[in-house]
């Protein structure tokens, strides 16, 4: 029996899903077409990945259409989003973050396969293929993630602890800026340090990318969290903590998703993690700022 017969048979329920599903796969087709022409020329091997999987979908696209008849539109819209995510955060992250959204739409073939007999051989073809094909995708900046989780932890705890200890100390914005500022900036420079002697003991060719990608971390991650006492008035120094608390929480949470999205990890477990032993640590140096201000007296 051809599609074109089948198609008679299909409920209206069934054509609306075959029909959302033509426009899908052509959305991702136009997705990783662009993102391979983005990347064309500092890693042919990633494109062609892509351009193999995006002649995938458009060739699921056709079969569909066999079915509907239907002539579909890509989602512009979703293909301009995903596009600037690959620009932002590199290709491999919006690509598995697809990807990831997918898994529920498999489930969606389940529903076809009686139905449709193209929709089983689709469904094993894209479990296989696509995930055998998105494995191979690989980006430098994935490499040193290690050096980033590295940066971005040590600043986080160190300058987290540092800076709530220091508000209750000093009770002043600025001079926590100040002391803030100067902290992070030889921290910065120390990390960076060390990362490069460690890797070159190790006899590491790439230490000095290593050291760069621990040291942009660290730095980023400084100048977010010396950011409210910078812009608040002096006397504002607990908002400013608050604000620097939330900031920890916030830059946890973007870059342990990013993490664990781009190389497909749990996010909850290393969420709750990171924030407890910063959090944790902003707890008890606040403690001791105000343990240290009274025994000693001092009153800035």
């Amino acid at each position: 029996m051809s599609a074109a017969e089948i198609s008679k048979k299909l409920s209206s329920q069934t054509l609306k899903l075959l029909q959302k599903m033509q426009v899908g796969e052509l959305t991702e087709h136009l997705i990783y077409t662009r993102v391979a022409d983005i990347i064309e020329k500092r890693s042919p091997e990633n494109a062609a990945v892509l351009r193999r999987v995006g002649e995938e979908e458009r060739r699921h696209a056709a079969i569909w259409k066999s079915y509907t008849g239907f002539e579909a539109k890509p989602d512009l819209h979703k293909v301009r989003r995903t596009v600037l995510l690959a620009r932002i955060f590199g290709f491999t992250f919006a690509m598995k973050k697809m990807e990831n959204g997918e898994e529920s739409a498999q489930k969606t073939y389940g529903r076809l396969f009686a139905e449709v007999p193209e929709a089983e051989r689709i469904c094993a073809d894209e479990e296989r293929h696509e995930q055998e094909l998105l494995a191979m995708l690989d980006e430098e900046r994935l490499h040193y993630v290690g050096s980033m989780v590295l940066g971005l932890n040590d600043a986080l705890v160190e300058l987290t602890g540092t800076l709530a200890g220091l508000t209750f100390a000093m009770q002043n914005n600025k001079l926590v800026a100040l002391s803030g500022l100067i902290t992070g900036a030889s921290a910065t420079l120390s990390m960076a340090s060390s990362e490069y002697l460690s890797a070159r003991s190790e006899g590491r060719p790439d230490a000095l990318k290593s050291c760069v990608y621990t040291g942009i971390a660290y730095l980023i991650t400084v100048t977010l969290l010396v950011l409210p006492y910078l812009l608040l008035p002096a006397g504002a120094y607990l908002v400013s903590l608050l604000i620097m608390l939330l900031t920890v929480v916030l830059i946890i949470a973007g870059f342990t998703y990013y993490v664990s999205v781009a190389q497909g990890l749990a996010f909850r477990r290393r969420f709750t993690e990171m924030a407890s032993i910063s959090l944790g640590v902003a707890v008890i140096s606040f403690i001791i700022g105000l343990i240290v201000k009274q025994c000693l007296g001092i009153d800035v």
